[in-house]
């Protein structure tokens, strides 16, 4: 039986899991399934692969439990583990994707917001994510962990298992690409 759920520690409900207790993983998952979604949607642009690709993740954290090395990092392998899913993803991936239809956004009676303003705000999201998508997957995944995940770069050298000067590198290249390709799209970074 697992005592009060906030006070276990990430290692030491990987512990559990290596020892086949189904509440300790089902804890885990609760507890990381939104921040492995959100960086999965970040790095991919699409909710529905992101879903995929987050319930991948904990099944290779079940998988590996019994490997896991409790050193207080549990987050950094966590996100290791989705990173190197969605980069895979990423390489297999078509160039053509399709941005959904929201009828509630586009079906809007009048008397909401301005119409012209809503438009600009949208095509400068969608100019930043596809600039974003341009990034080389290494880069991306280095600037979402920190931008979008909150990651110290000594996180992100453990989740990406690299050093922290290529973090630094990573992160310093993926933004000035950004600059530029914003800037020759007619937006302002």
């Amino acid at each position: 039986m697992l005592p009060v759920a906030a006070r276990i520690s990430d290692d030491s409900l990987m512990a559990a899991v290596a020892r086949g207790e189904e509440a300790a993983f089902g804890l885990l998952v609760r507890r990381w399934e939104h921040q492995v979604r959100a960086f999965l949607v970040h790095m991919l642009g699409s909710v529905e692969e992101a879903e995929d690709l987050t319930q991948d993740t904990f099944v290779k954290v079940f998988a590996k439990a019994g490997s896991y090395r409790p050193e207080g990092m549990f987050r950094s392998w966590l996100l290791r583990i989705a990173g190197n899913l969605a980069r895979s993803r990423l390489r297999r991936r078509k160039i053509i994707r399709w941005l959904p239809f929201d009828a509630r956004r586009h079906d809007r009676p009048g008397g909401g917001p301005d119409p012209h303003a809503e438009l600009e705000s949208g095509e400068i999201k969608v100019v930043l994510h596809q600039v974003l998508d341009a990034l080389p997957p290494r880069q991306r995944q280095a600037l979402v962990l920190h931008r979008f995940q909150g990651l110290t770069y000594k996180e992100i050298a453990a989740a990406m298992d690299t050093t922290l000067p290529a973090v630094e590198s990573l992160i310093q290249r993926a933004l000035a690409d950004l600059r530029v390709k914003l800037k020759t799209r007619g937006v302002e970074p």
